[in-house]
């Protein structure tokens, strides 16, 4: 599954952060229509249904993209100063 650039989802995690936070719910208690295209938008990004395992998908892969690269072969190269 192709997955956007962690930059990409960074944006979109903070920016679906702070609507549900500061968006007003709607008369009937949902929230606003900016938290709703947002949690559609994660969820397209990360291949899921539910807003909740797009957050933790998005979360997942943000630590993914942020830990090293395994090393082929298993070891680390020296470096020459």
């Amino acid at each position: 599954m192709l997955m956007p650039h962690p930059a990409v989802l960074r944006r979109l995690l903070a920016e679906y952060e702070a609507a549900a936070v500061d968006e007003p719910a709607d008369a009937a208690g949902q929230p606003g229509p900016r938290t709703r295209d947002l949690a559609y938008t994660l969820c397209v990004s990360t291949g899921t249904r539910e807003v909740r395992r797009a957050l933790e998908a998005a979360r997942r892969h943000l630590a993914e993209a942020a830990a090293p690269a395994p090393v082929p072969g298993g070891t680390p190269a020296a470096v020459a100063d």
